[in-house]
């Protein structure tokens, strides 16, 4: 784990420039953080191997792409009784990575175990999603949906 006290003034200002356009340039990035482009790659290459910066990836609209409903899916799953059966959250985590329509996936505390986020086409192919496979897997006893009605903020950027 990167230690966040490492980070100084300009390597949050960079990062806020980053979160905000990837693609921006060394150049325009310098002009606007006082550093040479130069500095700046050192930087965002100190960034990158530490951990700070993970990827770099493209947001897709999901509606542009033919995937109009969000639905939100607290899962709550079996619990864990035989000692020689593989935990069900351990199923559970291994499956849901194979699942595409499942863009997002947290563990909770409380009620539930997790919380999906699920991008679909329409309201047939969320059914078939449920129905189909979560309620089909082995180690899932029980979910509750809610779906998006509008997007208030949407952003990836954390606060540095």
């Amino acid at each position: 784990m990167p230690d966040i006290s490492a980070l100084d003034k300009l390597d949050r200002a960079i990062l806020r420039s980053l979160q905000q356009n990837g693609r921006e340039t060394y150049d325009v990035i310098g002009e606007q953080v006082g550093l040479s482009p130069s500095a700046v790659l050192r930087r965002v290459k100190r960034l990158e191997e530490s951990g700070v910066i993970d990827s770099y990836v493209a947001l897709v609209r999901p509606e542009t792409v033919g995937l109009g409903l969000t639905a939100y899916i607290n899962v709550r799953l079996e619990k864990h009784l035989e000692t020689h059966k593989r935990n069900p959250m351990d199923l559970f985590r291994a499956s849901v990575q194979a699942w595409p329509e499942v863009v997002e996936c947290v563990s909770l505390t409380g009620e539930m175990d997790y919380l999906l986020r699920v991008v679909v086409a329409d309201m047939a192919h969320y059914s078939r999603f449920i129905m189909d496979t979560l309620l089909k897997h082995p180690s899932v006893q029980d979910c509750k949906s809610s779906f998006v009605l509008d997007r208030v903020k949407t952003t990836t950027a954390v606060p540095v």
